[in-house]
């Protein structure tokens, strides 16, 4: 395959945040290339403006359009530039969180809408594909969940009769399809499906353009209210704002306490495709983790070349800004990951691809779609969790009934205002863990002087009760901003993964030159001068 510019082998260099939110691109971004529309530059009047063109926004922007509604969709990048082009693409009603969790949390009718909704889901990638003949390599396929090497075959029991009680015909096998040294016992999830998610993307968002809306990125939305947002200083009023920016930039606190931030990892090989079948592989999840969520490993095959697949591993997963935490830094987290592959896939040949990406997990096991608590007229979509690709996709299928006043038996699973009483004591322990961040304003810096970072990194510098964030470019150039998070006045951590300043109290993320990458920071790192960082 001829690889773009931004191929795997300039991985590390990706200095622009419109492309993606890192130095690492993923095999989706560097195979279809930026998705790129003008830039707003004037006041505008829609029906609808949704803010964030990724899987979620660009979803809800066709299902309005296709109702006869104007929107005008904007994006700080590209299209697909943010989470949805670092994700891993399964298409799947095999919940990470499990449905006899979900049951717990949400009763039987929860658990059962939350069947009904991912089903639909996958359904509805479907018929999209087909309606506007879109060449996204969409396939249905066979899923596979197997026991992590920490859990008991308890979990799996649990599970079957859980799929089996909410309509998802599921199968119980002793073996473990796909995989070497893997025995039962196993689940199969038929009838899930993949996909390439920028190639449906690019073909969604012409149809939304056919259609007379509007697309504009390198657009940023700033002051979002009831009726209005700014966009690039303009004005845009719309009756209905959408907000679809994978952590909801609109709000300050209300939400960020109710969801967590994570970054999860991913490396592509190249696998022979003789006697392979394309299908997904889940592990149940590490049940002696740091964390609660109990990270698991994920796999899957993608069309590549004519002798290859390529094998698509993630996993090693950690709460962002405190990978320190386990002792391994997140440059270290995919020989983890490879590792585990070769061990199960013996045939995988080199890695093509490395990247990572952030989820919001939720306290309560689903995502939030939905009215923004305290408005009539502002929607989110967060909390997506592992299940980003259907999940952006039941929003464009309940937003636009929420939107239109239609009843929708899934209001009530999504709804961001609700208040899950059994998750209290996760709740109390996620949150917990964001307050004891703040203990980095008085702690010492990662060095004390400037000559101490390397060229190509980044450091935080205390100076007395002032934090800098500094990164010092392969010339040695420095380059020095204020280190507290411009969302809640977090410290922010240096990933050297993908070259950034990562927040681990709520997950915003700045680019090496202090640009905002991830919300729900809205503004820069103020710059400082270099002068001041050992005053």
């Amino acid at each position: 395959m001829e690889q773009n510019q931004f191929s795997a082998k300039s991985n590390g260099d990706n200095k622009d945040a419109s492309v993606t939110s890192g130095s690492n691109l993923s095999y989706w971004l560097d195979s279809v290339g930026p998705i790129q529309f003008e830039p707003l530059r004037k006041d505008l009047t829609a029906d609808v403006l949704v803010i964030g063109a990724g899987i979620s926004g660009i979803t809800t922007a066709y299902s309005l359009a296709k109702e006869g509604r104007h929107v005008v969709v904007v994006d700080d990048g590209f299209v697909g530039s943010g989470e949805t082009g670092r994700t891993t693409a399964h298409v799947v009603n095999a919940l990470d969180d499990f449905y006899h969790e979900i049951e717990k949390y949400h009763g039987e009718e929860g658990a059962r809408y939350a069947a009904e909704s991912h089903t639909a889901a996958i359904d509805f990638v479907e018929r999209v594909v087909n309606e506007e003949n879109i060449d996204c390599d969409f396939v249905r396929l066979n899923g596979y969940l197997f026991l992590h090497q920490t859990d008991k075959p308890k979990t799996i029991e649990d599970e079957y009769a859980a799929t089996r009680k909410y309509g998802i015909p599921t199968e119980l096998l002793n073996d473990v399809p796909g995989l070497a040294g893997e025995s039962g016992p196993c689940m199969k999830y038929p009838n899930q499906a993949q996909f390439h998610p920028l190639k449906y993307l690019k073909c969604l968002t012409d149809a939304i353009i056919r259609m007379g809306s509007e697309v504009y990125t390198q657009s940023k939305a700033s002051d979002i209210k009831e009726g209005s947002a700014k966009v690039n200083g303009h004005e845009v009023i719309a009756k209905h704002i959408v907000v679809a920016t994978n952590t909801p930039v609109n709000d300050l606190v209300t939400m960020h306490t109710k969801q967590f931030p994570y970054r999860t990892y991913v490396v592509a090989f190249t696998i022979p495709k003789a006697n392979r079948e394309p299908s997904l592989w889940w592990d149940t999840g590490d049940h002696e983790s740091e964390w609660i969520t109990m990270p698991y490993n994920y796999v899957r095959l993608q069309e590549y070349n004519d002798e290859d697949y390529l094998l698509i591993c993630g996993g090693a997963d950690h709460k962002t800004g405190q990978a320190d935490k386990e002792s391994t830094p997140e440059e270290d987290r995919y020989p983890i990951l490879e590792d585990w592959a070769r061990k199960r896939f013996p045939d995988v040949k080199e890695v093509v691809y490395r990247w990572s990406g952030q989820v919001m997990e939720p306290i309560d096991t689903m995502g939030y779609i939905g009215r923004n608590p305290g408005d009539k007229n502002v929607y989110i979509v967060t909390g997506d969790s592992g299940n980003g690709m259907t999940h952006g996709t039941i929003a464009g299928i309940l937003l636009p009934d929420l939107i239109a006043g239609r009843s929708n038996p899934w209001e009530k699973l999504y709804d961001p205002a609700r208040i899950t009483f059994r998750a209290t004591p996760d709740y109390l322990i996620e949150n917990s863990n964001t307050f004891k961040q703040y203990g980095d304003l008085i702690a010492a810096g990662d060095v004390s002087k400037l000559e101490e970072i390397p060229a190509g990194e980044g450091s935080v510098i205390s100076s007395g009760l002032k934090k800098y964030a500094v990164y010092k470019d392969e010339a040695g150039g420095i380059h020095a901003y204020s280190a507290f998070c411009t969302h809640l006045g977090c410290v922010v951590h240096w990933n050297g993964e993908e070259k950034s300043f990562d927040c681990p109290c709520h997950g915003s993320r700045f680019s090496r030159e202090g640009k905002v990458m991830n919300g729900p920071a809205l503004s820069n790192l103020p710059e400082v001068e270099v002068g001041k960082v050992e005053k």
